[in-house]
């Protein structure tokens, strides 16, 4: 499998807690299409002759690209990488596209459909008024609900929605409870897929500063673990499959394309920020569009087995499944054998009979700190 991802940096606004690379310059979009057409024909033998499989827009926020510039891109992408092959994008296994519930009209995605684009992943976040303006968000739940509407019925069968957990501000006393009531809006919608992503303290975000300020305190880790509880449970009974630490998912709904990232597989990263990695080599471009669409600035490295090793665990250990210790460096292996023994007996790891290893699902929540112990320096 290999997919390609692309960045599409632009956004009206920033979120209070984002630190992705963005920008509020909608006027630079011509000049971020050009390096975008650009970048792509440069890339043209990145898949040796085998055609992607998976095709994701993510950003910033895809869905502020007009019809015509979307179709632009998709020209582009699709007379380089899929046209030699005869393919069309409905043909590739998946098809994503991150949207705005402000963005979308019945219209649009009536449109976006007509592309090929077969999933859409939308940042709703929470349904609570006072969150959504704590979080700088420029949708209302309302608007949410009925672009999630809108979206099935242009006919899109396989939606992803997005939900944040682990804040006190908005909420009023009972986080727990407006929690619930978040997930219970969620269920009550029921999409193919849902995220569910703890807020962090990203540097150099609003969010950040505002706890720097004393404006805003951390959640306690202990409830922010009930929150994630709560999560796992209430969605196990509605049918949804955990499958990764932040992804559930109904039965065959996984997301394909982000499969790629967990399995260390070959991926595509076109725009500004993007990273791709070719299995042996992971290179990125700069954070700046004037610089991405000029050619300059990318940055690669070339991976050392350590470097390898330390991947499968952080990326393997995310899925639910695990992975086979069996694709481990054995040489490598050898020097955390006596720590993977003592977090079976602890309870934070599992061994099957089939040789995978994985974090049973009630450690889910500290996984960083047990994947922490198996990484080398």
């Amino acid at each position: 499998m290999a997919g390609i991802y692309v960045h599409v940096p632009f956004c009206t606004s920033f979120c209070t807690y984002c630190d992705f690379y963005s920008i509020t310059q909608l006027g630079k979009k011509p000049l971020y299409l050009e390096g975008l057409e650009r970048e792509v024909h440069r890339q043209a033998e990145f898949f040796n002759g085998v055609p992607p499989t998976t095709l994701y827009l993510g950003g910033g926020t895809p869905s502020l690209l007009s019809s015509e510039e979307l179709s632009r891109v998709f020209v582009c992408l699709g007379t380089v990488f899929l046209r030699p092959h005869g393919l069309s994008f409905e043909q590739l296994d998946e098809v994503t596209m991150e949207v705005n519930p402000d963005d979308v009209t019945y219209e649009r995605a009536v449109f976006w459909k007509s592309l090929g684009i077969s999933r859409i992943s939308m940042g709703v976040q929470s349904f609570h008024p006072e969150v959504l303006r704590w979080m700088g968000r420029r949708h209302t739940a309302e608007q949410a609900i009925r672009a999630y509407h809108d979206l099935r019925r242009a006919g899109f069968d396989n939606i992803s929605l997005d939900l944040i957990f682990g804040y006190e501000s908005g909420v009023g006393s009972d986080v727990l409870a407006a929690w619930d009531q978040d997930l219970a809006q969620m269920i009550a919608l029921a999409p193919e897929h849902i995220s569910a992503y703890q807020l962090s303290i990203e540097p150099g975000s609003k969010l950040a500063q505002w706890v720097q300020q004393g404006k805003v305190r951390e959640l306690d880790p202990e409830l922010s673990a009930q929150e994630y509880a709560l999560l796992q449970s209430r969605l196990a009974a509605a049918g949804y499959l955990q499958y990764e630490i932040s992804n559930f998912a109904k039965p065959g709904r996984c997301a394909i394309h982000n499969r790629s990232y967990w399995l260390r597989e070959p991926y595509l990263g076109l725009g500004p920020a993007a990273h791709s990695f070719d299995g042996t080599r992971r290179w990125w471009n700069p954070e700046d569009v004037q610089m991405y669409a000029a050619g300059e600035g990318v940055v690669s490295e070339d991976l050392t087995p350590r470097d390898a090793f330390n991947e499968q665990w952080m990326l393997g250990l995310r899925r639910a499944e695990g992975f086979p210790l069996a694709s481990l460096d054995p040489q490598l292996y050898a020097n955390v054998t006596g720590d993977v023994e003592r977090l079976v007996r602890q309870g934070s790891l599992q061994k099957s009979s089939e040789g995978y290893i994985k974090i049973p699902s009630e450690k889910l929540f500290v996984s960083d700190g047990i994947i922490c112990e198996l990484m080398l320096d």
